[in-house]
């Protein structure tokens, strides 16, 4: 049944071509260079913060902590989700990405709250900032993290855990390209609360592109149908099979971060269609709403239905 599907690298199977299947060493360098790029960022950053004294600077280091972290998460999780099944783990470890990406968001979330608490110290406090400096680390910043950006943005679609990664690096490079501008308007007006006003919106800003990965991470956790499958769909075009009268006990979970696994119950009164049949609707469920596993129970039985029924299966009473 399953000989159709190839396993490729990331674990789950190869989607014929669906956009899935990305080699990892790409990825696997992708987070190394990033990794490396943004600790020797964050030395910087610390150090020009703590030497000028810039909250601005300080937050913004902390926060690339935070990066590096969220890439070693990220990058564990995909290195965990290809390890072989056992006799204990049978799907291995392939939720490892869907835990890497709650964590990332949460680690988000915890660091902007404490680029909230700061900024607002600050700002009842102004700090004198050397505006220059600020610009000149926060410039480098721009780079680093846009060019570790696009490392990701080609996976990012298929997978929250590349997404996570993704939209880390692109909040960073928006915070840096802020603080350039906070440095500017500082050096031509004076206005010291600039420096951690910038950091309110900042925190704003990454607050905002963390919402989304929370709630999908979070809800692939919970098992909830992965965004790209309208259960729906699959429950109409099981429905609509030849032979089958109704279908109830329908499950759809995800499997890792780009793959779905299903099981159902087919009422066909007609009886089994037979092993072909059966695999052939699992590879028609792969192709079409890329659900790479697929578990099918047959039942024939009046009582079967009638439970059917009760289910609420969509009522084909066979009086």
């Amino acid at each position: 049944m399953h000989s159709h599907a190839h396993t490729h690298p990331l674990g789950g199977h190869d989607h014929h071509g669906h956009g899935h299947a990305h080699p990892l060493p790409d990825f696997g360098r992708a987070f190394a260079v990033g990794i490396t790029l943004n600790l020797a960022y964050v030395g910087i950053e610390a150090g020009a913060g703590l030497w000028f004294d810039s909250m601005a600077l300080l937050a913004d280091a902390g926060h690339n902590l935070s990066d590096v972290a969220g890439l070693l998460i990220a990058w564990g999780g995909i290195k965990l989700a290809r390890r072989a099944p056992t006799d204990r783990f049978t799907w291995g470890l392939q939720r490892s990405p869907i835990l890497a990406a709650l964590a990332n968001a949460l680690i988000l979330v915890a660091a902007c709250g404490g680029i909230i608490f700061e900024s607002l110290h600050r700002l009842a406090q102004p700090l004198s900032v050397s505006g220059d400096v600020v610009m000149i680390v926060a410039a480098i910043g721009i780079v680093i993290n846009l060019g570790t950006a696009l490392m990701f943005m080609r996976g990012r679609k298929g997978d929250v855990n590349i997404r996570g990664a993704y939209l880390h690096m692109l909040a960073d490079a928006g915070v840096s390209a802020a603080v350039v501008l906070g440095g500017l308007l500082i050096r031509q007006t004076g206005w010291v609360w600039v420096d951690p006003l910038l950091g309110l919106g900042v925190a704003a800003v990454i607050l905002r592109g963390t919402w989304g990965l929370l709630r999908e991470s979070l809800a692939l956790a919970l098992d909830a149908v992965p965004a790209g499958i309208e259960p729906a769909a699959v429950r109409g075009w099981l429905t609509g099979l030849d032979g089958v009268a109704a279908v109830h006990d329908l499950h759809i979970w995800p499997q890792g971060t780009n793959g779905a696994i299903l099981t159902a119950h087919l009422v066909m009164p007609g009886g089994h269609p037979g092993d072909e049949a059966l695999a052939n609707i699992a590879h028609a469920l792969h192709h079409r709403f890329d659900i790479g596993h697929a578990t099918l129970q047959v039942e024939t039985g009046e009582d079967h239905c009638r439970q059917a029924v009760a289910e609420g299966c969509g009522g084909h009473h066979h009086h």
